[in-house]
């Protein structure tokens, strides 16, 4: 009886020792994964977490599964700012059924990031989609007081979400979401070493060289890790219902190449074109305009992000450029829109 109980002690000893150094590990990784407050999505498992701030703004932040985040990466923190007349879901996107909204399938920022996962695993890559209930960010900023400011406290508010990682930012939009990238750049002294990305997807409409250009030649000049990506089409003599879309100063090739004029009293430019772009490159490709060409004055405002736009506008620049994919191609993210 005694060797039996000898024997039934050891066994459980060396249970508890198997679950100490195996299941327990494995159970601590997965709570480091699993980011507090955050839920996981029915769509590829992502984890999500949605919530309000005043006055009026709405927030969605994906972050990358259980099984795909890892703790021990460095984050790159995109805030996706919303275009003009589009709600949070219609920016992530959906497969389109007979009925739905066209919205949902112009922009498709939830399957562009999962491309970016797939192809960029040395970090994690967490989208923070910002919207206003008004639905445009140039129209909420002249409703409410300070909105510079307040844009600023939302950049700082999320990104504190993150405080126990290594956190990049990327400032991104699409058309009136460039006012809220803007709207950071004016609240700000300087840009921090922190934002390592800027990018306008046909949006910089807010630009002004005195508000914003010197603050961007200081921050790109600050850092090798600091990069600019801007996307414009000739808008100039688009018109709808006979009328032009823009002012002759207040379209986005105008204010981008405004834009490339300040900076290139900085630095030097090369200058390529073909049948589709005028591109603008510097600093070994840490700044690109591509700029569409549009002798048929065709309206391509939402095709800039559709045709692989985010994509493009995340890694202009990197050594992952062009891989899997090109500007104004194909989608190459199929695959990854949700049902």
């Amino acid at each position: 009886m005694d060797l039996i109980i000898r024997r039934f002690l050891v066994l459980n000893f060396l249970i508890i020792i198997f679950l100490s150094d195996v299941i327990l590990p494995a159970v601590h990784l997965n709570s480091r994964n699993h980011l507090p407050g955050f839920k996981e999505s029915r769509y590829f498992n992502e984890q999500i977490l949605s919530f309000s701030m005043e006055p009026n703004i709405n927030v969605e932040i994906n972050a990358p599964s259980l099984q795909t985040f890892d703790s021990n990466k460095k984050i790159l923190l995109i805030f996706y700012a919303t275009p003009n007349m589009n709600t949070i879901d219609q920016t992530i996107g959906k497969q389109m059924q007979p009925g739905d909204d066209w919205h949902y399938s112009i922009q498709n920022i939830g399957a562009q990031t999962r491309f970016l996962r797939n192809m960029i695993r040395s970090e994690n890559i967490i989208v923070a989609y910002v919207a206003t209930g008004e639905e445009s960010w140039p129209w909420w900023k002249t409703c409410h007081n300070n909105p510079d400011s307040i844009i600023a406290h939302v950049v700082d508010s999320v990104k504190s979400i993150f405080k126990d990682y290594n956190v990049d930012v990327a400032l991104s939009g699409h058309s009136g979401g460039g006012s809220f990238v803007l709207g950071y750049i004016n609240a700000v002294k300087e840009i921090p070493n922190f934002i390592k990305r800027i990018s306008f997807i046909d949006s910089d409409y807010d630009y002004d060289n005195v508000l914003h250009g010197e603050k961007i030649i200081d921050w790109l000049k600050q850092s090798d890790d600091h990069y600019l990506s801007v996307l414009a089409y000739d808008d100039r003599e688009v018109k709808f219902d006979g009328k032009n879309v823009v002012t002759p100063t207040g379209g986005t090739f105008y204010k981008s190449t405004l834009m490339e004029e300040k900076l290139s009293t900085a630095f030097n430019f090369q200058t390529e074109q073909d049948s589709l772009f005028i591109k603008y490159i510097a600093l070994n490709g840490r700044i690109k305009f591509f700029l569409k060409l549009n002798p048929d004055n065709l309206m391509w405002h939402t095709v800039q992000v559709e045709d692989n736009g985010f994509i493009q506008s995340i890694l202009s620049g990197t050594k992952y450029e062009g891989i899997g994919y090109f500007y104004w191609g194909p989608r190459a993210y199929n695959q990854y829109v949700q049902p």
